[in-house]
Order: C-alpha cells, then sequence, then structure tokens
C-alpha cells in the first residue's frame, strides 16, 4: 500500500486552485468533472515531492462548517477486491465497495476508519 494523496472539499475551485498554485507554488495537474458524483475535481502537485491534494466541489454542498473540509485520504493498492477483504476481516467498515467511474480507468472504494474519515482505495489501470 502506497499513500496517494489527501482529498479537501472546497467552496469555489477557481478560488481554490488559484491559491494553491500562485501562493503555496503548487502545480495544477488536471482538472474533471465527475457527473455521477454530481462534482468537480481538480489535483495540484507539490513539485518537490510530488504530494498531491485533491480539491472537491460538490455541486450539492455549497457550504459547510470548519471541520468538514477534509474528504478523504488517497491509498494506492495492487488489488482493491483483495484490500477490502482484508480490512472487512478486521472489522473495518466498507463505505462504498469496489467500482468505476464513468470514463475512469482506475478501480476504487472506500472505507471507513474508526473517525468516520474516509479512506480510499485505489488500484490503477494496468499501462
Amino acid at each position: 500500500m502506497r499513500f496517494s494523496h489527501t482529498s479537501l472539499t472546497v467552496r469555489d475551485m477557481e478560488a481554490t486552485i488559484a491559491f494553491y498554485t500562485k501562493v503555496l507554488g503548487l502545480t495544477f495537474e488536471r482538472r474533471r468533472r465527475i457527473e455521477e458524483n454530481h462534482a468537480e475535481i481538480a489535483f495540484v502537485k507539490d513539485p518537490e515531492t510530488g504530494a498531491q491534494i485533491e480539491l472537491t466541489h460538490w455541486d450539492d454542498k455549497p457550504n459547510f462548517e470548519a471541520g468538514e473540509q477534509l474528504d478523504h485520504l488517497a491509498f494506492e493498492v495492487p488489488d482493491v477486491v483483495a484490500a477490502v477483504a482484508a480490512a472487512r476481516s478486521h472489522g473495518v467498515r466498507v463505505a462504498k465497495e469496489p467500482y468505476r467511474l464513468v470514463g475512469g480507468t482506475s478501480t476504487i472504494a472506500f472505507l471507513l476508519d474508526p473517525n468516520d474519515v474516509w479512506i480510499e482505495l485505489i488500484q490503477r489501470a494496468s499501462p
């Protein structure tokens, strides 16, 4: 398992991308709509370390309380189905079984940690 990225829920995608790129010096990576989730995501990356932040704007969540900004932590795994089964054997709650987003190539699933923080497991498509 390899840590992949942290996802933050954002109110304004344009202002947030500008902050992370112009103020903090991160590099804009990519941006796209996720229609089935009613959301838009963008990735910014630290050019020195490669660390990524996924910025998520939910269409139906224009406001949120302080502390709700952390959306999820993501980990890359070689086999998402096996990782979910292993987590389940430890009593971990599975929030979303393995699936693919429309137009996506990775298989993903979501677990809940003991504090209800969403943990994304990502199995990247083979090249």
